[in-house]
């Protein structure tokens, strides 16, 4: 593998357009049942192959991204038995609720197999939940502890405008504030919709469970929420994740850029965006 030249890799935001927590496992992990999607916006890797593990990381958002073994990119080669150099182009917010970190680690891990010529790894739980389903990148519904992942055929593209109000919120302290654990999952199977307003109006019916904690925990989330709904060209807000990233669904791109204009701050982290 010494000899290939670097892979370059995209790793976009992740949304949970639902979050379902279903109950509890003995060992004290959460059971889950989401749609997931997509965003065009996220980070931008650079893979090669190295005598040694490194990682670089710039971009807008890299300040306060660990550049040590900690960060998920690095310990994703590591799973591999491979080392190789990282250079992490960093657009996406930390502890946003949209799977930065595991977007990232899934990124590397699809870099070093095309590297190498190795498959995927099978078994990605130790690097997180969401890792798994960032691996194919497309639409699918997570399951279980985030192991279970089942693609979704021909989801209705969304027009969305995401929003971060500037504070992290530890997803374990959204899950030791929920009252329920053992919720409702999504209907199986899930419906075939016609179109993007029929797909909005079905997830409107449908929940994140860890919304109501996280806006306990930062209550900025619940205005920005509120800021969302409040808009003419919102047909539905929710928070992704565990937040503290909110998604608005518009009509049309033109809605999502002037939606994304109108929400400016310069604490926030505005992104119109196509979600597939």
């Amino acid at each position: 593998m010494a000899d290939k030249q670097p892979v370059a890799e995209f790793a976009p935001a992740k949304i949970n357009l639902t979050l379902h927590v279903t109950g509890q496992r003995p060992d004290g992990y959460h059971l889950l049942d989401s749609l997931v999607v997509f965003a065009d916006v996220g980070d931008r890797l650079t893979i090669a192959p190295s005598d040694t593990p490194v990682l670089t990381v710039t971009g807008p958002r890299a300040e306060g991204v660990p550049g040590d073994a900690s960060n998920l990119a690095l310990r994703a080669a590591a799973l591999t038995g491979t080392t190789v150099r990282i250079a992490l182009d960093k657009h996406l917010p930390a502890a946003a609720g949209i799977g930065g970190g595991s977007s990232d680690a899934a990124a590397v891990l699809r870099a070093i197999s095309r590297l190498s010529g190795r498959g995927l790894p099978d078994d990605t739980v130790r690097l997180g939940a969401d890792v798994a389903v960032c691996l194919s990148a497309r639409a699918a519904r997570m399951q279980g502890v985030g192991e279970v992942v089942t693609p979704v055929a021909d989801l209705p593209p969304l027009h969305a405008v995401l929003v971060n109000p500037g504070v992290e919120v530890a997803t374990p302290a959204c899950f030791a504030r929920l009252t329920t654990r053992a919720n409702p999952p999504m209907p199986d199977p899930l419906p075939r919709w016609s179109g993007p307003a029929d797909l909005i109006g079905w997830l409107a019916t449908m929940r994140n469970d860890l919304e109501p904690p996280a806006c306990r925990i930062a209550p900025v989330i619940a205005d920005l929420l509120a800021t969302l709904r409040g808009d003419p060209a919102c047909r539905l807000a929710r928070m992704s994740g565990s937040g503290a990233t909110c998604f608005a669904l518009t009509d049309t791109a033109e809605h999502a850029q002037a939606l994304a204009a109108r929400l400016s701050r310069p604490e926030w982290w505005v992104q119109p965006t196509r979600l597939s």
